[in-house]
């Protein structure tokens, strides 16, 4: 198998177009039924869930979970949140699984904890390889997608989409069985 894979020169909401032309490719090409997207404000899982209406793919829109920069907040407006369910697409918000409690603790008493430690590791490969990882375990944790499938997951650095990746599904529980197969698009720097 022979893929193309695009390098953005920077990280950011620019390259948000781009990323959705390579998921619309991929699924052309290939039999992807299942699509995990970061969006915190709504504006990328908006887009993504308008282009896809009706494509019979399963869209799952993960969120920041409540209280991620104010308590008892949510970034995306409820009526964001509503025009993505209007396309046919879930919004889940739930714990994301790299600022769970161990990130109190880490900054209550210092230290490096497991989670820490993955979502560091992670990050080596850039902040949108590290969400696409954590989404897609979320979104299996919840029931949302199945286990062991290969999923189209797309996130960002901030704002709007820079990395497109093929995804096997593990929940979190089975960290260790999820597989990145294929980094479809991610920024360089």
């Amino acid at each position: 198998m022979q893929r193309t894979v695009t390098y953005f020169e920077k990280p950011g909401p620019e390259n948000t177009t781009k990323c959705l032309d390579i998921v619309r490719e991929a699924l052309r090409d290939f039999n992807y039924r299942h699509i995990v997207v970061a969006s915190t404000t709504g504006s990328t899982g908006e887009l993504i869930a308008e282009t896809l209406k009706g494509s019979g793919v399963n869209l799952v829109v993960i969120t920041h979970s409540y209280g991620f920069k104010e308590p008892n907040s949510l970034e995306m407006p409820d009526a964001i949140k509503e025009k993505i369910q209007a396309s046919g697409a879930r919004v889940y918000t739930g714990t994301m699984i790299t600022h769970s409690l161990e990130t109190a603790l880490s900054g209550k008493f210092g230290g490096l904890y497991p989670t820490l430690l993955v979502a560091q590791t992670l990050r080596r490969f850039g902040e949108g390889p590290k969400v696409c990882c954590e989404i897609v375990m979320m979104a299996s944790d919840a029931g949302l997608i199945p286990e062991g499938e290969e999923v189209i997951a797309v996130a960002g650095t901030g704002r709007g989409a820079d990395t497109v990746m093929v995804i096997r599904s593990a929940v979190s529980k089975r960290f260790l069985d999820l597989k990145v197969l294929e980094i479809l698009a991610k920024p360089r720097g």
